[in-house]
């Protein structure tokens, strides 16, 4: 019996786990990705995750930089299904119309909420105690396609994005090749998603990142972990970047807003308007980040000092 011919469409890690799933079944006969990037100041070309794995398994890699307007090599390949998973451009109706099954999109929130492109950051922003996989048709509108297969996951106190996103990228890998099954089988009825209960996860932007210590210990916890490792969540003192990539909660109330109010040895806690936040690790701008010890050993002695404002 011949192999299902798959176009995959992904660019991030969370999609590569996906790529992986679907090369043990099916005949993946092309990955599009995006467009390599130049980074840094020697001009250094870098490649998507997906595309280092394509390279890898020897699959024809395609990289256009609108796929609305340049998409002449998916129509030149024989294709039953579209897979997309992350890959950050829109496709255009008649490339998704075009596979014998049509084009689905392994998504990482529980559609209808959180369509976008933000979606595991904003659960844990928000403080949500739980999301998940949506596997769903793709439509013209952004992932508002019927829905063909969801599965949940607890959010833990101690996720960040990271270890989130390898949670929802595992738990995708394992839905997809059953769901594509129930597809040929017709052992899906797909449910149209409630517009009435349609929330949006937009990409995070820079004013987003600064910390915001007129609110409570536990939303800035929260921000803390949604932006850890990339691109992390900073404050200013003196009006020198400061960031900061994870962060304990701290009950005690103080009556001034965004000062710090302990340093010792190993830390360093500022006052928040519902309880304070402690803090271990420290990225002064320009350098590399180091805990806290390391950073008062040095020129922090002078800077994270009792009764100094933050944010100023």
């Amino acid at each position: 019996m011949n192999k299902l011919k798959v176009i995959f469409m992904g660019t991030p890690d969370f999609a590569v786990s996906i790529l992986n799933a679907l090369v043990k079944v099916y005949d993946v006969v092309l990955v599009v990705t995006q467009p390599d990037k130049i980074v840094g100041r020697n001009h250094k070309i870098e490649f998507s995750p997906v595309k280092k794995r394509a390279l890898e398994l020897g699959i024809e890699i395609f990289q256009p930089q609108n796929i609305r307007h340049d998409n002449d090599k998916i129509f030149s390949k024989e294709v039953d299904i579209i897979v997309t998973a992350a890959y950050g451009q829109i496709v255009g109706t008649k490339v998704l119309y075009y596979p014998k099954y049509h084009s689905i999109n392994v998504h990482g929130s529980l559609l209808p909420k959180y369509r976008g492109g933000s979606p595991i950051q904003r659960a844990i922003m928000n403080g949500d105690t739980e999301t998940g996989i949506t596997i769903m048709y793709m439509e013209k509108g952004m992932d508002s396609g019927d829905i063909l297969e969801q599965e949940k996951i607890i959010i833990e106190n101690n996720d960040t994005s990271t270890t989130l996103f390898n949670k929802l990228a595992s738990l995708g890998a394992t839905m997809i090749t059953k769901t594509i099954e129930k597809i040929v089988n017709n052992e899906i009825t797909p449910i149209k998603q409630n517009e009435n209960e349609v929330t949006y996860a937009p990409i995070i932007q820079k004013e987003e990142e600064k910390i915001d210590f007129d609110t409570s210990a536990f939303s800035i916890n929260c921000m803390i972990r949604a932006l850890a490792n990339n691109p992390g969540a900073y404050f200013l003192i003196d009006g020198v970047h400061y960031k900061v990539y994870s962060s304990i909660i701290e009950e005690k109330n103080y009556n001034e807003v965004g000062k710090i109010v302990n340093v010792n040895k190993n830390s360093f806690t500022v006052s928040c308007k519902k309880g304070c936040i402690t803090f271990t690790d420290i990225k002064p701008e320009g350098k590399n980040l180091m805990k806290v010890s390391d950073f008062l050993n040095g020129k922090g002695k002078s800077i994270l000092l009792i009764d100094k404002y933050l944010n100023n």
